[in-house]
């Protein structure tokens, strides 16, 4: 194996979860496996971040169509749906399910540190994959992946539920109060695997904090325990 030959067992796992990298074309896979971190020097250095972008909107274009074919929910509806399903959260949640983190290539410092279960490098790492499979495969290919190992999300509950942020706006107009006040209180551990904490306050009813690893999933959880005590 070289430098820029996918391990035996990467290449394996990849097969697997019908990803199909073709012999001696290896070269998007390790890209969308490596984390900035890594060491190595000129092309060995390229990390995910490029392919990220890509799978970003190959994921977001196969979820929106999948979306609009699935009913007639209006728009606001679909976009809560969308966001939900391309989140962050949501990729991070996959990626974990295929056995993904082992794969990851990353500097030891930040494997020591975390990274290969931080939601934000495992969600880049699972979209920077979509990237490599519609540049090996086409967006046919790359959408038919996304909808096998997104079918429990796209036919479950996730999205479909109000967003507690959404639910507690709500809830302190209805309740004649001040809009809710979000603030950032602690934010710990280095930047590919911080931790923030949030507390969201609505004046004189209370406030309630939570920690995550992104702001907006911290603010989320923040909502939700708001709403648990308070609402």
């Amino acid at each position: 194996m070289t430098a820029r030959a996918l391990a035996a067992e990467t290449r394996a796992w990849l097969e697997a979860q019908g990803f199909a990298p073709a012999p001696g074309s290896d070269a998007p896979w390790l890209e969308a496996l490596t984390h900035g971190s890594f060491n190595g020097s000129g092309a060995e250095a390229t990390d995910y971040q490029r392919l990220e972008f890509l799978g970003d909107r190959v994921l977001g274009l196969s979820v929106a169509a999948w979306l609009f074919r699935a009913g007639d929910a209006p728009e606001g509806r679909l976009s809560q749906r969308l966001n939900a399903l391309v989140s962050g959260a949501t990729c991070a949640r996959i990626a974990r399910a295929i056995g993904l983190p082992v794969h990851i290539r990353l500097g030891k410092q930040a494997r020591d540190d975390g990274g290969a279960d931080s939601d934000k490098i495992l969600g880049d790492v699972m979209e920077a994959l979509i990237g490599a499979c519609f540049i090996a495969h086409g967006f046919d290919a790359a959408q038919a992946l996304i909808y096998r190992l997104w079918t429990d999300e796209l036919e479950g509950d996730v999205g479909k539920a109000k967003h507690p942020k959404s639910a507690l706006q709500e809830w302190a107009a209805g309740n004649r109060r001040m809009a809710p006040l979000y603030e950032v209180t602690d934010r710990a551990g280095p930047d590919h695997a911080a931790r923030f904490t949030v507390r969201v306050t609505v004046k004189n009813v209370g406030s309630a904090e939570a920690t995550a690893t992104s702001k907006g999933e911290a603010e989320r959880l923040a909502a939700k325990a708001f709403l648990e005590q308070f609402g």
